[in-house]
């Protein structure tokens, strides 16, 4: 299969995150022109422009849809990064950060907060009180499943996974409690949080989701040439110098980082991060040296124009964003299940 160029697919997928942006930014009930995007942030940094504005519209981008926008790319960003990291590291297609319990560990403690009346407190308090919930399952998570797999200082990736099966279903039980404990009110917020949504973005949850995603989205890149000596096996990586326990530890911090961070603020988001890497490994080959970056481009486009379509699609209702991901995510998985079914059929 003849992949496309790097440099080609890098600009494509640059120009095609500024459109999404712009649409994005543009439509809604107040309809505001690229031009009019431009100017207005323009404005801002004190650059002045002949394209005319009204007060509403900037006051609907700035306070309103660029958070939103920004928040989507940082999730989407994150989620795909994280997932294409994670298929790297078991060598598996399948995997992704919800396969070793990491994003069931977000949820369980994000709901045991909300039913706790951690979702009562108002402003940035309570924004900053269930991410730091949220984000602790995360970590707590995932360092049970790390210690279960260690054997004689090694990580053992089978163990991982398997360890991953028991506490998707530990956290999953914990989960299913304190939901049948909830009231009305919190079973709607639950409700709501576990199908996902760009729907409370502002400029305090950007902030503060921004150092746990941009450290992550910068460093994983790095780890490419890593990820492609695992491809060979773990004993072949570490003949050609690969620090093996060391990566892994990287890896599985960062992509925590990445999912427990922004499933705190936006929910649960499904197939992101599982086939986000797929497309990219199709058009741009297995290295992990480009899928990495490329995955974290795709992954904030397409998070961008999901929750566009989310907000539009039954307005002035709001579609949860974890839906609209769904929707479009699992045909194209059973699709490429499929192909790849039919490829081995035919060597």
């Amino acid at each position: 299969m003849k992949y496309l160029s790097i440099k080609i697919l890098y600009v494509v997928l640059t120009v095609l995150l500024v459109i999404a942006v712009l649409l994005s930014v543009g439509i809604g009930g107040v309809k505001i022109a690229p031009m009019q995007t431009i100017a207005i942030i323009g404005k801002t940094m004190g650059i002045h422009s002949n394209s005319s504005f009204s007060d509403t519209q900037e006051a609907v981008l700035l306070s309103i849809r660029l958070p939103r926008v920004i928040l989507g790319m940082l999730t989407g960003a994150s989620l795909a990064i994280a997932g294409a990291s994670m298929q790297g590291l078991f060598r598996n297609p399948l995997a992704d950060p919800g396969l070793i319990g990491i994003s069931s560990g977000a949820s369980m403690t994000a709901v045991i907060a909300l039913v706790a009346g951690a979702g009562t407190f108002a402003g940035a308090a309570g924004f900053y009180l269930l991410s730091g919930i949220t984000f602790l399952g995360a970590l707590i998570t995932a360092v049970i499943v790390y210690r279960l797999s260690l054997l004689n200082g090694r990580v053992i990736i089978s163990t991982m996974l398997l360890a991953g099966i028991a506490i998707n279903a530990l956290t999953s039980a914990v989960t299913g409690v304190f939901t049948y404990s909830a009231n009305d009110a919190q079973l709607r917020s639950i409700t709501f949080w576990m199908l996902g949504s760009l729907g409370g973005a502002s400029w305090t949850n950007v902030t503060g989701l921004l150092p746990f995603t941009i450290i992550p989205v910068l460093l994983l890149p790095r780890m490419g040439k890593a990820l492609n000596a695992f491809s060979l096996g773990e004993e072949t990586a570490v003949h050609l110098g690969v620090r093996t326990e060391r990566t892994k530890q990287l890896i599985i911090l960062l992509a925590t980082l990445c999912v427990g961070a922004t499933v705190a603020v936006t929910g649960v988001i499904s197939f992101v991060g599982l086939v986000i890497p797929h497309i990219i490994r199709m058009i741009a080959g297995p290295d992990h040296r480009y899928t990495l970056g490329l995955s974290a481009l795709a992954g904030a486009t397409l998070l961008t124009l999901a929750d566009l379509i989310s907000r539009t699609l039954l307005a002035p209702a709001e579609v949860p964003i974890g839906i609209i991901t769904s929707l479009t995510g699992a045909p194209f998985f059973m699709y490429i299940l499929i192909k790849e079914k039919k490829q081995e059929k035919l060597v």
